[in-house]
Parts: C-alpha cells; structure tokens; sequence
C-alpha cells in the first residue's frame, strides 16, 4: 500500500464496503459521542468520516490532537447504515474505522475556525491565508479561478490563437497609474517598470505577423485597492488581432465570455448579444459608463426643461430624472430611504414627486413645478398614476454618479432588478479627447493608442473634444472587465494625437520610440482588448470583493501581511543597486 494514501478523502463510496484503506488529510473536526470518536479527515478532494472505538489505540491518538493536524490513517472502509448517511456528502454512504494512526504534521492551536465562516477580520485571515485558504468557500473560489483559466486557454486555442509570453521587465508605460519601478544593477541610476499591461508588445507583435495572440498575462499597477481591484498585481484575458474591425474583436469575446459564463454561472442567464451603448447614451441614461442592466429603470435627461424654471434648485444646472413605475403602495419609508441613500452617496437630498389616481402630481417639489412643467413631464416620461419621480440637480459629472447609484438602488427596492443573470453590455464610441478642468490641458481620455474615429482628418479637423475613438469597455452587472482598442497604427496619425494632447514630435520618439518604428516597417490594422481573469471569477464565484478570488492577495494598504511586504532593505544591497533612500519627513 502506499506511504501516505491508497485514496483520496473524497473518493470512497458504498461499492468501497469491506476494504482496507489509507487516508491522509487535516483534522478538519472531531465529535464525542459516549466515547466514540467521529472525526471529519479533509484533504484537496473532500472529506471522510473516520470511526475510533472506546479502548483502541486509535482513539487514544485521535482524541489528543488539535484541529488541522496532518495525520495518516488506516481503516476498514464500513456502511453507515440508512439512518446515518450524510447525504451533503459524496462520502455520506461510509465511513471509516481507523486501526492506525501516523502523525505527519502536528498543529498549534489555529487562530481562527477552519470548520466553519465565522466572521473573523480580513487582516487576521491575509495574516494566516494558508489558514484561510483551507475553508470551503476558499477553497472553492481559487478551483473555480483554475478551472476559468483552463478553459480560456482551451477556448481561446480552439479560436486559433497563439499564447505568446511577453517581458515582465521593461520600460515604463503611459497605461494612466504609477508604474513599479525596479532598479537596475548594472545601469546605474536607471530603472526598469513591471509592465501595466502588454500593450506594445502585443501590438509589436502583431506587427511580426503572429496574426492573433492571447495570453493570461499578469500586470502590475501601483494604485489604490477597491473592492473590485486588486492594489498592486493581476491577471488579465490580453488579447490581440490583425487584419480586424471593432465588431470582429466583439464577435471572439462574446463567444468566449458566453460560453465562460454559462458553463461556471450554475443556472444564471447569460445575454446574448451583449447590447452596444454609446458612452454619453450610457452617462444620460444610467449614470455610468459601466451601467448595471440588472436594474430596469433609466434616467432621463431634463436639463432643458429647467434651463430658465424658477425654482432655483433646477435653475441652469444639469438635471437628471428617474421615473419609477408601479409605486403607488409604496410608503413614505420607501422616499425616505432613497433620499437618505443619496445623501450617502454624496448627494444634499433627493428631491420627488409622485402621480396620483387622478393624475396629479404630489410631493415636496409638486408646487415648485408649473403647469407646462407637468405638461412636459408627464409626455417625457410617459408617467401615469402610480409612478413616481426621482430628481437630481448639479454639474454633470455629479449629478451621473449620484443618480447612477439612486437607479439601481431604487430598481432593488421597487422590485425592478433582476436576480440571478448575467447582464453584459458594449459601451463604444469613447471621446478621444478630455480637458482637464484643473489645468485646461486636452487629454487623453482612454487609451492613447487608440484609432481615432474619422483618423487623420478628424484629427486636424474637428474640435478634439468632439473627437471619437474607436475604443470599447465590456461590462456585466455594472463591472467593467476591460477595455480595448481598435489600434492607430499609423505613424501620421500617432504624432498628430499626441500633438493635440501636448507631446512634442521629440516626446512621442522619445518615450514611444520602438513601436513608432515598428509602425514605419508595414503595421496591419490590428486591435484587442483584455478582460480581467480577477473580476470575471469575482462575479462567477459571486463574491463582493476581488481579494476572495486571489490567492495571495495584498490587502487594502497594498501589504503582504503573510510574507511581509513590502520590506526594508540592507545597505549593502541599496549600494549595490546604486541607491539611497529619502524617507519623508515626520509632521
């Protein structure tokens, strides 16, 4: 028999009934009943019930030892008998009876419950992750990132892609966050960036013909944690095309997110196609660039209405309306509660009115509005008796994200949003162009290397914020899982962008130098995008923040709180790396 196992602690079932067997795996709980020890043994694969008997020497060992201690045992495999099976158990059919007992790892007292999710900190769990990462949903989770990544690679081949590895050490990248620089030994005083995504060396390669190229790429970005981005390092779907059209990249990553989604999604529904929404259709109506459609509620636009109105709340500001049918049951509680929402999402209060069974309007705001008002209104939006109408007033940027927030809370409240699917959308046709309202300064809004829409001539002919790109985000249940580009890949073009956003001819050589030649030496039209492997597994696992789909993630303050990162370093290495550190100064 061997050493350590003759099966796995979730292989054995009734047809195992009568045969010797080896186990090895933690213990995982441990029960007495009137002598008679029942202990859970878990392994990778599952868990088996183990019995030891009053008097043996198996209870004895058994009896003694903490929680997670790794332990080999041999057994006789016996029925449970009907009245016991387990039945939350592929095992549940048997168990077994230990005769001999070998410890192979002992454990101290475990800080926290294994057995069971019993509400310990974040801090304490990153602390202990090994701990951590033997619970059951854990456990879950990180399986279900490896059997995502497994089927992308084979879905992405089956496609005819090719998975290319491109460099971890390179020159710093204008993705929009701080690069991490690491120092270089041999060049004094010059440093090397982790890449924040491949973008020119996908691009580069396009441009040596490898035609379409995937990889599951890790990037590195030294930017703040949020619940849906991991401070520090992730993974992402990179993907690149030659020869191809926005709508040609939309068709590969529909079948591949299609296809992901209703295989690990359990039962949810997957839309397709993914709607196509224009980015200022989607600030007007949803608030959001990255709209949840779960919500079957939209904005409406009424800034002209109120544009020269009395009532100075709405007077010259840009106003944004929900309208929210079906409400008439609804209590004061239910208004209350959604302006107290608003507040919370930064908003001074939440102004609203409601539709009455004779069709007039009630409410804190119904005397401020005229009769052509009401007019107005009621034609917009089609408001009937029992609906109800949410406003919001302010600068447009505001006014989007605090109504954005207010559509889908109020649609969750109203019974108006849908559970159980998975809602994804295309948002196209970025601007090119921003300006900056600190400096003045236009911008790039996305990614630089962007084709704009109309190419060269748009470029010297139109106004630049009026400018298109054709650049895309992909979105499903109000999270972004990526962003991409149709490539310029003309030089003409690349200079006369750049130009507009500030850069000289000598910044753009400078900074952007190798793939501006490569671009002179015959460029395909070529594009990609490249969704997050973290987010996507977030919302198949349905969790509420990415650091439960990582393995070893970095917690808020971008620490490693189990290896102790990021760590000091001696003098002798700061010397060898041609180094000298500024601390700041204390206040």
């Amino acid at each position: 028999m061997h050493r350590y196992r003759s099966h796995t602690c979730g292989e054995l079932r009734s047809g195992d009934v009568g045969s010797d067997v080896r186990l090895s795996g933690w213990l995982h709980n441990r029960r007495d009943l009137g002598g008679i020890l029942f202990i859970d043994l878990r392994d990778h694969y599952g868990i088996t019930q183990l019995v030891a008997r009053p008097g043996t020497a198996a209870n004895e060992a058994l009896s003694h030892l903490t929680k997670e201690t790794v332990v080999r045992v041999d057994g006789r495999v016996v029925s449970r008998g009907a009245d016991n099976i387990n039945p939350d158990l592929p095992t549940g059919e048997v168990e077994v009876e230990v005769t001999g007992v070998e410890v192979l790892g002992a454990a101290e007292q475990i800080p926290f419950t294994i057995n069971a999710e019993d509400g310990v900190n974040e801090e304490k769990r990153l602390e202990y992750r090994f701990l951590d990462l033997r619970r059951e949903r854990m456990h879950r989770n990180i399986m279900l990132r490896t059997a995502v990544i497994r089927t992308i690679r084979q879905k992405m081949t089956d496609l005819g892609f090719n998975e290319l590895a491109t460099p971890i050490l390179s020159a710093t990248s204008p993705e929009g966050a701080r690069d991490f620089l690491v120092p270089s030994r041999l060049h004094a005083g010059r440093f090397y960036a982790l890449p924040q995504a491949p973008q020119q060396f996908k691009q580069l390669l396009m441009i040596a013909g490898f035609d379409r190229y995937f990889q599951i790429a890790p990037c590195f970005r030294d930017e703040d944690a949020r619940a849906d981005r991991s401070p520090g390092e992730f993974y992402q779907l990179d993907v690149e095309m030659s020869f191809v059209e926005q709508e040609d990249v939309f068709q590969v990553i529909e079948k591949v997110m299609t296809d992901l989604f209703t295989e690990f999604g359990g039962d949810r529904e997957v839309t397709s196609p993914f709607p196509r929404i224009p980015f200022r259709e989607s600030m007007l109506k949803y608030g959001s660039d990255k709209p949840d459609l779960r919500a079957k509620l939209e904005l409406v636009d009424l800034t002209d209405v109120f544009a020269d109105s009395e009532f100075k709340a709405f007077a010259g500001k840009h106003v944004r309306a929900l309208p929210v049918a079906d409400v008439a049951g609804q209590s004061r509680k239910f208004f209350d509660g959604l302006g107290d929402y608003a507040v919370e999402q930064g908003a001074k209060g939440l102004a609203w009115v409601r539709v009455g069974e004779d069709g007039t309007l009630s409410g804190p705001i119904a005397k401020f509005l005229t009769e052509e008002d009401v007019k107005v209104l009621t034609e917009r939006m089609g408001l009937e008796p029992g609906h109800a109408v949410f406003f919001g007033a302010g600068e447009f940027d505001e006014v989007s994200k605090i109504m954005g927030a207010v559509r889908v809370e109020a649609a969750k409240r109203a019974g108006q949003f849908e559970e159980g699917v998975f809602r994804f959308c295309w948002i196209v046709d970025f601007p090119m162009f921003e300006k900056n309202e600190e400096t003045g300064r236009i911008e790039f809004s996305h990614n630089p290397f962007s084709m704009p829409q109309g190419g060269l001539e748009a470029l010297d002919t139109m106004d630049p914020l009026d400018i298109l790109a054709w650049q895309y985000d992909i979105v499903c249940n109000g999270t972004e899982l990526s962003s991409g580009a149709i490539r310029n890949h003309e030089p003409a073009v690349m200079y006369r962008a750049f130009e507009i956003a500030g850069y000289s001819g000598e910044d753009v050589e400078r900074e952007f130098g190798g793939m501006l030649r490569a671009f002179t030496f015959g460029a395909p039209p070529h594009g990609g995008i490249a969704p997050g492997i973290d987010r996507i597994v977030m919302l198949l696992a349905d969790e509420p923040s990415i650091r439960e789909t990582i393995a070893f993630p970095l917690n808020g303050n971008a620490q490693d709180l189990l290896m102790g990162a990021p760590s000091e370093v001696d003098e002798s290495r700061l010397r060898e790396l041609h180094l000298d550190i500024r601390k700041p100064q204390p206040k």
